[in-house]
């Protein structure tokens, strides 16, 4: 059975959910949500998400919602990108949960406001105090990736889908790969997993739609 993913290109939380099936060899399908037209908020999407949300992962008689709650699905339905011990486990779940509260909450407004939001719109001072939790989320990251390949074990896990989810969108958000060489490293061994692609190849939705 094919699973069905609610996405669309610009969403990093949808990313990392479309890596993951992809690199565990799930089959499934991408079903575009035109959220910059207001889908994601309308009553019939609400009826799947009552959070108005994307990712949405329906896989026959499961429906999930929360990009963390995906990953850890695919990877347990595999058997892979998980931590291989009770331990290792743990350690997966604790990035899991670090990247959504330092990391990716922060990259999706900030990049949100910087490249979607007219700027007439954006509100004063929001942009520069992410960006400076991020610089610190970065230093986290980039400061843990110095004395190993992986965030969260020997090998890739759900941990670095999750924590790479927005580093590999072009549009400018206060992140230069070269400015965290380790940050860097390790997207590049990430982007050299066969199977891998960029976002706007995986999923549909490209800022170019509507330029």
């Amino acid at each position: 059975m094919t699973a069905k993913l609610y996405c669309f290109g610009e969403s990093g939380n949808a990313y990392k959910c479309a890596l993951a099936l992809t690199l565990t060899k799930m089959e499934w399908e991408p079903i575009f949500v035109d959220f910059f037209n207001g889908e994601a908020r309308s009553p019939a999407f609400r009826d799947i998400n009552e959070m108005g949300e994307v990712p949405v992962l329906i896989d026959g008689d499961t429906t999930l919602t929360q990009s963390g709650v995906i990953l850890d699905y695919i990877s347990s339905k595999t058997g892979k990108l998980g931590g291989k011990s009770a331990a290792e486990r743990r350690e997966v779940l604790r990035w899991l949960f670090w990247d959504n509260h330092k990391l990716s909450t922060q990259i999706g407004t900030a990049r949100y406001l910087m490249n979607f939001v007219p700027e007439a719109k954006r509100p004063e001072g929001v942009v520069p105090f992410l960006q400076g939790r991020l610089k610190a989320a970065y230093t986290v990251l980039d400061t843990h990736l110095a004395s190993r390949s992986w965030v969260a074990g020997p090998a890739m896990t759900i941990a670095d889908l999750s924590c790479c989810g927005y580093l590999f969108y072009p549009e400018p958000f206060g992140f230069d790969r070269k400015d965290w060489p380790n940050i860097d490293g390790w997207m590049a061994r990430i982007s050299a997993t066969p199977g891998w692609a960029p976002p706007y190849e995986m999923m549909p939705g490209n800022p170019s739609d509507r330029a």
